[in-house]
């Protein structure tokens, strides 16, 4: 006889992990089980319904038997009064059609909600998401791309969870032991501005604290809501094995970022150096080029006189350029060698408005575009990656004009202290008064702003710590082309290609207080660009320090942090490379 409780073949919504799977390709083998017939006479309902849950060999081991341990709670959204088994079997029975295509016979007006979260917690309690190693055969596992502890739910993760969960399902059905290890990371400029923001609704600076008074506020704030983006996935019925679950800022994690650092630095692909990076004034760090957007946006092209050393008042050149504040840190005028209209001018030296008289070299050079506005170019290093690129090539002098916080420095003048962009009105209004000033016409503009503030980036001569990229790239190129490696779809492996081949060295410090803290320690009276020691904890600096400088030595730490992209990617290797670093095999 039918049993006396609804079978699980009419929840088609809920997919139920198959513990002892069928290879088969059919959809019950995966774990799907709904109906799809016109109703019958009972004894033939009756049969139909045990074929259909006969599929999954888990469900019936003797018909009865095996519902009876199925959790009833999956069934129910709400009581329902008491039925007959004749109801029953016309309401709640399966059956498969002749294509062995289930599909329910109960079509709701509105999806129900509410069983989904008592379905998914019941799962989750009979460890139906954890790997079963006895079954033997080749893992399967995937890494979930750690979300940001700050995120909420949106298109990216559904598509993702989407994806992975359908993948690591099947491979679990099919016997494979499946594993996906699911994690946050810190998410250190996204975190501590969003601290930043709560304090100062409470009247409080992160100035106004210690390092430690306010990273302990940043993991209270973590405990409090930290868990918005983990919940939310959980809703999507993502099957992660939950007690495997990681945080990046983790001991065992943290314990695997430090030692990559030290393993980096010792074959020397980790250096220190001031080089250009993006800044961000507001936030006083230094960004990756991911986190850079950039945007269209109504601006003004600015025409100015450039003076000819030792010409007539005739003898100029005409620059056109997006940004004249940074005129104060042109190093260098350029135009382009096959320019005969400049060509007379190569060799000798500009003066630059409004510096007292300051003589820049004017050169010629294949980059500059004679198209361009009039096919002259102020090279200020300090400020434009291309002009920043053109002066290491040639040797040219760097100059910085601006402070950390966008205010120009003392290298502008009587325009020290001002705001940039106040800076750059007045600078316009001065060459008009002096007769320096060309025009100024409309001009769309690329602006490149911070994805976490908004406000616009500034490129800057900066002292931070990078990751040499050339020969990681060349390894990672390599294992594609061998084969090592597999990109799906195939398309991708172009853009993969591409990036790689072009890419720049890594920044990866970070001027904030969240986040790993990089393991490096100065001494004190020394140079920090020369003297200094890499280790593990303090204790091991401090023995470092003093066999190499003496008993007397005091250390102390880099007060940066490491970018969080370092330490996210190694979520997905940390077991298996800390079990290795342990038996001597890295």
């Amino acid at each position: 006889p039918l049993p006396t409780a609804p079978c699980a073949a009419t929840l088609p919504r809920y997919p139920l992990p198959n513990p002892n799977p069928n290879p088969s390709s059919s959809p019950a083998s995966l774990g799907f089980f709904a109906v799809a017939t016109p109703p019958a006479p009972l004894a033939g309902r009756r049969a139909q319904a045990l074929m259909a849950l006969a599929g999954p060999s888990h469900l019936l081991s003797s018909s009865s038997a095996c519902l009876r341990r199925l959790n009833p709670l999956l069934f129910f959204a709400h009581r329902r009064p008491a039925w007959t088994p004749r109801r029953a079997a016309h309401r709640f029975c399966a059956v498969a059609s002749e294509r062995d295509v289930f599909t329910s016979p109960e079509v709701a007006k509105s999806f129900d909600f509410i069983s989904e979260e008592r379905i998914y917690k019941w799962w989750e309690s009979q460890g139906f998401f954890k790997p079963n190693f006895d079954r033997g055969g080749d893992p399967f596992v995937i890494p979930m791309p750690p979300a940001n502890v700050t995120g909420s739910l949106h298109m990216g993760h559904a598509m993702f969870v989407t994806l992975e969960d359908i993948m690591i399902r099947y491979f679990r059905m099919k016997g494979r032991p499946a594993l996906w290890i699911p994690g946050t990371d810190h998410a250190g400029i996204a975190t501590q501005l969003v601290v930043e923001k709560m304090l100062a609704a409470e009247g409080i600076k992160r100035a106004d604290l210690t390092r430690e008074e306010f990273t302990k506020r940043v993991w209270e704030w973590k405990e409090k809501y930290g868990s918005t983006i983990t919940n939310q996935i959980k809703r999507l019925g993502a099957s992660c094995d939950w007690t495997r679950e990681c945080f990046t800022l983790d001991d065992q994690l943290s314990h695997a970022v430090v030692e990559a650092f030290i393993r980096l630095h010792e074959k020397g692909l980790i250096y220190q150096g001031s080089y250009l990076v993006n800044w961000s004034p507001n936030l006083q760090t230094a960004v990756s080029d991911l986190e850079v957007e950039y945007s269209e946006e109504p601006g003004y092209l600015y025409y100015m006189k450039y003076r000819v050393a030792g010409g007539s008042r005739d003898d100029f050149m005409t620059i056109a350029t997006t940004r004249p504040e940074t005129l104060f840190g042109d190093v260098a005028i350029a135009v382009n060698p096959e320019d005969e209209r400049y060509a007379k001018y190569v060799g000798k030296l500009a003066i630059v408005p409004l510096t007292f008289g300051r003589h820049v070299p004017i050169i010629a050079d294949r980059y500059v575009d004679p198209e361009f506005g009039t096919g002259v170019l102020k090279i200020s290093p300090g400020h434009d990656q291309n002009d920043y690129h053109i002066a290491r090539k040639l040797g040219l002098p760097i100059l910085n004009v601006m402070n950390k916080d966008g205010t120009l420095n003392d290298v502008a003048g009587l325009y020290s202290g001002m705001d940039r962009f106040e800076a750059r009105e007045k600078l316009w209004s001065d060459l008009v008064e002096t007769n320096l000033a060309v025009k100024k016409e409309p001009y769309t503009l690329r602006v490149p702003r911070s994805q976490r503030g908004g406000e616009v980036i500034e490129p800057l001569i900066s002292k931070q710590w990078f990751v040499t990229m050339e020969p990681l790239a060349e390894r990672a190129l390599h294992a594609v082309e061998k084969g090592q490696l597999t990109i799906l779809p195939e398309r991708f492996e172009k853009i993969y290609n591409n990036w790689l081949t072009n890419i720049k060295d890594w920044c990866i410090s970070r001027q904030l207080w969240w986040g790993h803290r990089i393991p490096v320690w100065y001494i004190v009276g020394k140079k920090c660009e020369e003297d200094y020691v890499v280790a593990r904890n303090a204790e091991e600096a401090l023995a470092k320090a003093q066999e190499k400088y003496g008993k007397s030595v005091e250390i102390y730490q880099d007060p940066d942090v490491l970018d969080t992209w370092f330490s996210r990617c190694f979520m997905a290797f940390q077991h298996t490379w800390l079990a290795r670093c342990v038996q001597g095999r890295f």
